[in-house]
């Protein structure tokens, strides 16, 4: 048997933002299945290798050289609502909620046409969110926010979901709890995730991408990796054991 081809490769990527340049040659696949992580010290580039991705680059940032394909088709020069028309689903560091509407209106903003729109999905993984849905989102707690902006993800037939730091600033309880809807999310779907928290990283990712100075270091088994101490400090400046829940 074969494998199925990767979902989203990228393969030479260099971005320059106001003229510094970021990137670097980073390449890499993510299966069709799973949980890629993409790990890094801080300020490394991970953040912008996303919107990179996505073509959501700050005023004055640029891919200059390099490719990107999801499902076989370049989206590297692609204005970023078309890209996510393909199928891309996408969580941002800062959760990008709008604090004026509601839990429902939030969600219902996220319907893209032409897709499969699964509330009962969406309930079932954030029973809470359903009995808020009339709740403004900036009344809620910063763990429900995060909730919001994934759901958001998942409520499209998504080919692709990148998530972008969902534990940050989390309790350890709502750490689990969010580690728990990733791992449910990732049967279904396969997510690219910029994670700090290692426990999280060892229980979701399949195969983890290490970034440093905007390059690609290191690709491989997410477990091998962080099995190895010596080499996750090296690569990652912290114990393989770092954890904020998610045990």
């Amino acid at each position: 048997m074969t494998s199925a081809p990767p979902i989203l490769t990228v393969r030479g990527l260099d971005v320059d933002i106001a003229g510094s340049r970021i990137l670097t040659g980073v390449g890499f696949d993510v299966p069709a299945s799973g949980v890629t992580a993409l790990l890094g010290r801080n300020g490394v580039g991970k953040t912008t290798t996303l919107r990179a991705i996505l073509g959501l680059l700050p005023d004055g940032g640029r891919v200059t050289a390099g490719r990107v394909t999801l499902a076989g088709e370049d989206i590297t020069a692609e204005p970023t609502h078309r890209t996510v028309r393909r199928g891309i689903g996408y969580a941002p560091e800062d959760r990008g909620v709008f604090a004026g509407l509601t839990v429902a209106e939030n969600l219902a903003l996220a319907e893209r046409p032409g897709h499969v729109h699964d509330y009962d999905l969406v309930h079932d993984l954030f029973p809470e969110l359903a009995a808020r849905r009339g709740q403004r989102a900036g009344t809620l707690s910063g763990g429900q926010q995060q909730m919001v902006a994934i759901a958001r993800t998942l409520l499209n037939d998504n080919v692709l979901v990148v998530v972008d730091e969902p534990t940050k600033g989390l309790a350890p309880r709502v750490v689990t709890e969010a580690t728990e809807v990733l791992e449910r999310a990732a049967r279904r779907v396969p997510l690219l995730l910029v994670e700090q928290n290692l426990a999280v990283v060892r229980r979701l990712a399949g195969s983890a991408v290490v970034l440093d100075a905007g390059r690609v270091v290191h690709t491989g088994d997410a477990r091998a990796l962080l099995a190895d101490p010596a080499r996750t400090t090296a690569l990652l400046g912290v114990g393989s054991h770092s954890s904020n829940g998610a045990a």
